[in-house]
């Protein structure tokens, strides 16, 4: 889930910055001032502690002059939009957060460009009623369209990589706004040059679709079997795009306020990459610990990409670990996601994140990864 990835600005510079000042200036550059908020709500996980000025930016231009007031302030500045890849710490942010709020989205035959704020699954939506196709096996993905592209989203065999035209940057060190082709974005398996940067923020992005409302050819297995397609196949995009959601609903990843297993970052580890010089020692371990077993792998660069869910349940992580009761646990549908049960804070669902990340390597010499972008803590 991305699903949407916080950019954290500059740390401040020696001198203290004035919270009154801030926020009138804020308020002069177009963007709707708030007080001594807590992040949790901003979340897609429900935790993080408070911040002293939010900052709600709903056009492209206040939101550009919104930071480049604070940038060249040096103000501590988080940005967040959809907050469905980022988890708060409990301290929260001392500095100021702005929220991106831009949401136009613009249609064209083969392509389509959305504001950085815009919802993604309402982008999505958008372009399979207007008869689109391209777009529908990202269905269901919370989070906006401008952190799609930092975390280069993916989903039942599509990326956004894929389907990327360009995108629209605010170059924070020199304050120019250019289009960028999508060959300078390095984008990578959950990665690109965007990622865990403060260099740039996404303003647009534009994305390429087909006109004749068909998907993207059909390739992963679970949603050709849902659809009952060969691989390679194409269908409406509508029909493909309602499979998606199915899918997604089922495994407790399309957000729904009244289900726990929703209250998530999505995915929070990224599928582990072993180095071929180091294969032959985990897929040992593997069996040591499972015996002679089937292992789900797929050929990557420089070396094999494992299920990262696959590895935390025969950790021993099983759904719903560690039990009724507990405030942070795995999803209760799927292993791959932390959920917050209701009351859980951001140290509880660290907590729980490294006893999942230090069981793996335990029994398996494999390290994961978080996927979401962590303020505040490390993992």
């Amino acid at each position: 889930m991305l699903d949407a990835t916080a950019h954290v600005g500059r740390l401040p510079s020696p001198s203290v910055w004035d919270v009154n000042s801030t926020a009138d200036r804020l308020v002069d550059a177009g963007a709707f001032v708030s007080r001594d908020l807590n992040l949790a709500g901003f979340t897609t996980l429900r935790v993080g502690g408070p911040a002293p000025i939010v900052a709600e930016c709903s056009t492209t231009q206040a939101l550009v002059d919104a930071v480049r007031f604070l940038d060249a302030a040096s103000i501590p500045t988080l940005l967040i939009a959809g907050g469905s890849n980022l988890v708060i710490g409990d301290a929260g942010w001392d500095g100021v957060v702005i929220r991106i709020a831009t949401s136009v989205v613009r249609l064209g035959d083969n392509v389509i460009a959305a504001e950085a704020g815009a919802v993604w699954d309402d982008v999505v939506a958008t372009t399979v009623d207007a008869g689109l196709g391209g777009l529908e096996c990202l269905s269901g993905i919370p989070g906006s369209a401008g952190a799609t592209p930092v975390q280069n989203v993916g989903a039942y065999g599509v990326e956004v990589g894929s389907v990327l035209h360009r995108v629209r940057l605010l170059d924070r060190r020199s304050g120019e706004i250019r289009w960028v082709e999508t060959s300078e974005l390095g984008l990578g398996y959950r990665t690109s040059v965007l990622k865990h940067s403060e260099d740039a923020l996404v303003l647009d992005v534009e994305l390429q679709v087909s006109p004749d409302g068909l998907s993207a050819p059909i390739r992963y297995r679970e949603l050709t079997t849902t659809l009952s397609v060969g691989e390679g196949d194409q269908v409406p995009a509508a029909q493909a795009r309602d499979a998606v959601l199915g899918l997604r609903r089922g495994k407790g990843m399309v957000l729904d306020a009244a289900d726990h297993d929703t209250w998530s970052a999505g995915s929070f580890f990224t599928n582990p990459v072993v180095p071929d010089a180091e294969v032959s020692t985990v897929m040992a371990a593997i069996t040591r610990q499972l015996g002679d077993i089937a292992v789900p792998s797929y050929p990557a660069d420089g070396g094999v990409k494992l299920s990262a869910g696959w590895l935390i349940e025969r950790a021993g992580f099983g759904k719903g670990y560690p039990g009724n009761g507990a405030v942070a646990t795995l999803s209760t549908k799927h292993t791959l996601a932390l959920t917050n049960r209701g009351s859980a804070s951001a140290s509880d669902i660290a907590s729980l994140a490294r006893t999942v990340r230090d069981g793996v390597r335990g029994a398996f010499g494999v390290e994961l990864f978080p996927e979401p972008v962590t303020v505040g803590f490390k993992i």
